[in-house]
């Protein structure tokens, strides 16, 4: 959280229409949070081609509607089910256009059994990158921390939506931050 994933999407998808290419560009309804747009913290946002839930078959909709797209770019990425991965897998193989996820690989509880799409994506990918970010302690911040109206939280469901009474919070910190929080110690 916070370290720039979708600002990386925007940008990587500029370059490639830029260059004349045409993308196609992804989120999760799950991602309530500006609606069908995704939009950066630092201001930059976009319109998606198609927001996809849990039943969505993503490759039959790339086939039919987006097979001249040079990259599919997917935020939010850890939302995707196991079977929507490997679906974009099948894009990759049969289709011959990249896929370019972005999302979180650990859930707050630093647990990967939350987010199936992650695991999966992980399992299967061709290349992995880090994008890196830092705590409020000032380390490199790997996991993912969750505040419920400024307080710390350890538990709770994997997707929790602000309701607009409870404050929800995300926060990137580092292992020793996230130790010292789960110990009362912050």
């Amino acid at each position: 959280m916070g370290c720039g994933k979708t600002m990386q999407l925007l940008q990587v998808a500029f370059n490639y229409e830029e260059r004349g290419h045409k993308v196609c560009v992804i989120k999760p309804k799950t991602d309530t949070k500006n609606g069908t747009k995704l939009l950066t913290r630092i201001g930059p946002e976009r319109e998606t081609d198609f927001c996809f839930d849990k039943n969505t078959n993503i490759y039959n909709i790339v086939a039919k509607k987006y097979k001249n797209v040079q990259c599919v770019f997917v935020d939010e990425a850890q939302f995707l089910t196991k079977d929507q991965a490997d679906q974009l897998m099948l894009i990759v193989n049969k289709l011959n256009i990249p896929v370019i996820a972005y999302g979180l690989r650990l859930n707050f509880r630093l647990t990967d059994g939350g987010f199936e799409g992650a695991t999966r994506l992980l399992q299967i990918a061709h290349n992995i990158e880090e994008i890196k970010t830092i705590c409020e302690c000032g380390h490199k911040a790997t996991c993912n921390a969750r505040f419920l109206n400024g307080k710390f939280v350890k538990d709770g469901p994997d997707i929790l939506i602000d309701d607009g009474k409870t404050k929800i919070e995300y926060r990137a910190i580092c292992p020793a931050c996230y130790q010292k929080y789960l110990e009362g110690e912050k």
